[in-house]
């Protein structure tokens, strides 16, 4: 790399929503910002957690100064564990997010041995050849900052997830005068949220969301339930509100709920007496009328609260006739169909289901419009407009919407070195980026061979067969026999039995009686023969595991 120029490289969240990390390189000193997490789609089974690859990170380790972090959200934070645990080095963060992130480390066993770093609203904090300020912004969830980082080569506005409002439930709006002086200073340029680059004018203030759910209250005849992202205190803080108004003692469902409400209580951000929190085994103590529960789930989680309710087997809480059930959320793009799901189970047990397709004004979004989006741009007024945190068609968008406002607007993927000054910017570059794999055991790294066999399993289940052999002379002792699990079809498994059994006994009865064999190459012509076999007799083409045993 030229030693005058700077160079921006997304490894996460660069055309998709989560998992967001992005390197900053002067000279050979690395800054991190943010270090995020994505949640698998339905087709990835038994997968828990996409990680970013830090391979990049790792091969120049020495270098890497710490990673600073924009706010606490699971896209931004929480993939700190797996990077941690190989990458130790310091953390900067506001006050909130550094107590979800101590939470988080504390489970990991790893916060003891972790060199943290408390910053304030406004603080500029000197790190190698970067100068970091942090300034306040708006988002959903407290204490959330935007990054100006400075260095020699020129002064880069990394925005984090950000929007800008008016009338905040915390009275706080973004420090828009920090962003203006930066703007006059100058800024290289701004590494932009882009979630909502396809949403025309201004999003709502939360306080909308306020007076949307004391409607709903005041109209509920029996027990309300909120789902809503766990991070998300403000609202919490609302629904505690309103509950309190209309006489309702409040339980929390969900363990990353009743963590990250203990967090904010414990530092101040949330504002509940101990006489309108019960636990959630004592609800049945109380009228209907008179409850409010808090859960996790408002994304259809498999093993989320509002999940294992709307399927009926919540150890503590059942949905019934008369229930409120309000989705204080909107669907994350590709989740639809899940949320819908859980709307349908919500319903068929008699519950009154609230959501933003019916109520919009229940959930406002944490990300900027466009008119915000622009207004961000305006301020700063950057070389180099940069669009990450969303897909491609929102960093497309972002690019029309910028170049029709006179600013250079440059897409990145993930792995793209993208090196720049005032004159010029290029990607000259590609480093590994790729995602790492989380399975529920919490092992990482999964191979995606791991993933297309259980993918195989799921649509054309599995058949083995299983025989036992002579080791010296070959010899079939037992067998073939057969087994499946979601491949035949009940009326079809005697004759495909037989006549599987009956192939693979030619073949073997076929081997030359004498001399080596190779096993490794006979299961594998086993296998062919047998996929031959149910492929035309069924259609299907399921795993075939041959098993032989060499007695």
């Amino acid at each position: 790399m030229a030693k005058d120029r700077l160079a921006i490289i997304p490894l996460g969240g660069a055309t998709e929503i989560g998992k967001n990390i992005t390197a900053y390189r002067v000279g050979d000193k690395i800054l991190v910002a943010d270090c995020g997490l994505m949640f698998p789609d339905e087709g990835q089974l038994g997968v828990d957690l996409l990680i970013p690859d830090i391979s990049y990170l790792l091969e120049n380790r020495e270098n890497v100064l710490g990673i600073v972090i924009t706010h606490g959200h699971e896209d931004h934070i929480g993939a700190l564990p797996f990077v941690l645990r190989q990458l130790p080095v310091p953390i900067w963060a506001t006050r909130l997010t550094l107590g979800l992130i101590r939470r988080k480390l504390h489970e990991h066993g790893l916060w003891a041995d972790t060199d943290w770093h408390l910053v304030e609203d406004g603080e500029r904090v000197p790190i190698g050849p970067f100068n970091v300020e942090f300034v306040h912004i708006n988002h959903s969830i407290p204490d959330a900052c935007s990054l100006i980082i400075r260095t020699p080569l020129g002064n880069v506005v990394h925005t984090g997830d950000f929007k800008f409002d008016q009338t905040p439930v915390d009275g706080r709006p973004s420090d828009i005068g920090a962003l203006a002086r930066v703007g006059a200073e100058g800024v290289l340029a701004l590494v932009t949220d882009s979630t909502n680059a396809d949403k025309p004018g201004y999003v709502q203030s939360e306080r909308v969301v306020g007076e949307a759910l004391d409607e709903v209250f005041h109209h509920a005849p029996g027990r309300v339930l909120v789902a809503t992202f766990a991070s998300n205190l403000w609202r919490v803080q609302q629904v505690i509100d309103i509950s309190r108004k209309y006489g309702r003692k409040v339980a929390l469902a969900g363990r990353s709920m009743l963590g990250n409400v203990d967090v904010a209580r414990e530092l101040g951000y949330l504002t509940v007496g101990d006489d309108t929190i019960i636990r959630l085994d004592d609800v049945k103590q109380h009228p209907d009328n008179r409850v409010t529960i808090i859960t996790t789930g408002s994304q259809g989680e498999p093993l989320s609260a509002l999940t294992r309710m709307a399927m009926g087997d919540h150890r503590q809480v059942q949905i019934q006739e008369g229930d409120t059930v309000i989705l204080s959320s909107t669907a994350i793009p590709g989740n639809e169909d899940v949320v819908w799901r859980i709307i349908n189970n919500l319903f068929r047990h008699g519950a009154n289901v609230i959501h933003t397709p019916t109520y919009p004004r229940i959930h406002v979004s944490g990300h900027a419009n466009q008119e915000e989006l622009k207004m961000m741009a305006n301020l700063t007024r950057p070389t180099y407009i940069i669009p990450v945190h969303g897909e491609y068609r929102h960093q497309e968008l972002w690019r029309r919407m910028g170049e029709g406002m006179g600013y250079t607007v440059i897409k990145l993927e993930n792995g793209d070195v993208l090196e720049l000054d005032s004159e010029e910017a290029e990607i000259t570059e590609k480093v590994a980026a790729g995602v790492v794999i989380v399975d529920g055991s919490g092992t990482t790294g999964i191979e995606d061979v791991v993933l297309r066999d259980r993918w195989h399993l799921s649509q054309d289940g599995i058949f083995v067969v299983v025989c036992s052999v002579d080791r010296t002379t070959g010899r079939i002792i037992g067998g073939p026999d057969c087994i499946s699990r979601g491949a035949i079809l009940t009326s079809e498994e005697e004759h495909v039995y037989d006549e599987a059994k009956e192939r693979v006994l030619q073949f073997l009865e076929k081997l030359p009686e004498e001399g080596g064999r190779d096993w490794g190459a006979i299961r594998q012509d086993i296998r062919r023969t047998v996929n031959k076999l149910l492929q035309q007799k069924t259609g299907r083409r399921p795993m075939v595991v041959p098993v032989i045993m060499e007695i």
